[in-house]
């Protein structure tokens, strides 16, 4: 065999390699997404059956809560206090709606971006609905389950008008 057809022989098989391994990580990616949608289809269940505990299992433990109107809360104790606190007001049911789930490249990390809807009783006791948007930053842990870094929410109805002066 000439040298050129062993080179064309080595660069055939290289390339060959090289796309086998490229649809690897593509079938990877589509897994993945396909598990961060599941999980959140699974938190939103737990939300509707106010399953505290399995809410909680889908935070990692050095998670954060960004919610309006109250400071960053990190650590899944300081965010089990507050979903504690949460679902336990009356009146109160709400569900979630994936829009877009995507995986980096790298496969460790995820973000999902969708919609909310909630329902809680306002001070007068008569149910009160609002509706926003949410960000949620998913890591995958070592032993591969995805579970949330960063839980960021965000409601759709206007700030109050300032008082006339």
């Amino acid at each position: 065999m000439t040298r050129f057809a062993m080179l064309m022989c080595g660069v055939t098989l290289l390339v060959s390699t090289w796309g086998c391994a490229r649809q690897t990580v593509t079938d990877t990616s589509e897994a993945d997404e396909r598990a961060v949608r599941e999980s959140e289809i699974e938190m939103s269940k737990a939300l509707a059956a106010k399953d505290l505990e399995q809410l909680m299992s889908f935070f990692a433990d050095d998670a954060s809560g960004i919610y309006p109107n109250t400071p960053i809360i990190t650590g899944k104790d300081a965010l089990r206090q507050s979903w504690k606190t949460t679902l336990a007001i009356p009146g109160f049911s709400m569900s979630l709606q994936p829009v877009k789930v995507e995986v980096a490249r790298s496969g460790d990390l995820a973000y999902v971006h969708g919609t909310w809807t909630r329902t809680m009783n306002d001070a007068t006791g008569r149910p009160a609905a609002d509706k926003g948007n949410y960000v949620v930053v998913y890591k995958k842990q070592l032993d591969g389950r995805w579970r949330i870094v960063a839980d960021i929410g965000n409601s759709d109805l206007p700030l109050p008008s300032a008082p006339a002066r």
